[in-house]
């Protein structure tokens, strides 16, 4: 049973930065970590592996040459062996654009019976690659996933997932896709030996090349939506807190507010 997990290396920054003139992220000098949600994905993989000898589990990653550290991360953390997709002519791929690319590498593998992604990516936070990934493939997919259980003789997992009441189970025929969120997952801490065996694993690179897809549906060209324009929110100013416990004080000071603020 082959598991392919995706996986996106993303800006660790709390504080986003936005150039006024070109309206786009400033990336310059931010450190980059492995997705935190893809990272959960990679935990649901290694679960599913226990006791199975015959789960291999391939990682990917569509991104600049630098993704290397985020799949080195995976495969530090169990994965077999990885693949790094990387191409100037990816550059400014949307959503669509990025699954249709995915899509295609996991054509030419030579079989994927579960795809593993995380629910979204903290630094776009669409959540939308996935399930456009599922579609593209013609494969079935579940959402928000925190726990798996495979049944392999029956090519079946069953998936408990979170919703806004709690949770659900659900069951889902392979191959198929499902996208993770955290649940009870633990950031996992590899030993000396986990690092030096990661580098000794399996790790090519893939290019538009490698694809046989036409250009005009690649990067910025095949991407069906267009970023204008990226801008912070607007600061506000806090709000006031009125203690309640003397009535007719509160009263005084909401009156002399809404009078400041020209509401009365």
């Amino acid at each position: 049973m082959r598991v392919l997990v995706c996986a996106k290396q993303v800006p660790e920054v709390t504080d986003v930065q936005v150039d006024p003139e070109t309206g786009t992220l400033n990336r310059d000098g931010v450190a980059s970590i492995l997705n935190p949600f893809c990272e959960y994905a990679m935990d649901l993989a290694l679960d599913l592996k226990k006791g199975m000898d015959d789960v291999e589990i391939v990682v990917l990653s569509m991104g600049p040459p630098q993704a290397r550290a985020a799949l080195m991360r995976c495969l530090e953390m169990g994965a077999d062996r990885a693949i790094l997709v990387t191409d100037r002519r990816f550059a400014g791929a949307d959503t669509w654009a990025t699954a249709l690319t995915i899509s295609k590498i996991v054509e030419k593998l030579d079989k994927v019976d579960l795809i593993l992604v995380g629910k979204h990516a903290i630094d776009g936070d669409t959540a939308q690659v996935g399930p456009e990934l599922a579609e593209c493939l013609n494969i079935p997919q579940v959402t928000y996933a925190v726990g798996l259980e495979l049944d392999e003789k029956r090519r079946r997992v069953r998936v408990r997932r979170e919703t806004d009441r709690g949770h659900q189970v659900v069951q889902m025929r392979l191959p198929g896709l499902v996208s993770v969120s955290k649940g009870a997952a633990l950031r996992r801490v590899c030993s000396f030996q986990d690092i030096l065996e990661a580098r000794r694993k399996e790790l090519i690179t893939m290019t538009a090349d490698d694809l046989g897809v036409d250009e005009s549906e690649l990067g910025l060209k095949g991407s069906l939506t267009q970023v204008v324009k990226i801008f912070p929110p607007v600061e506000r100013e806090a709000g006031r807190v009125v203690d309640g416990t003397n009535p007719p004080l509160a009263a005084r000071q909401v009156v002399e507010f809404l009078k400041d603020k020209h509401f009365v």
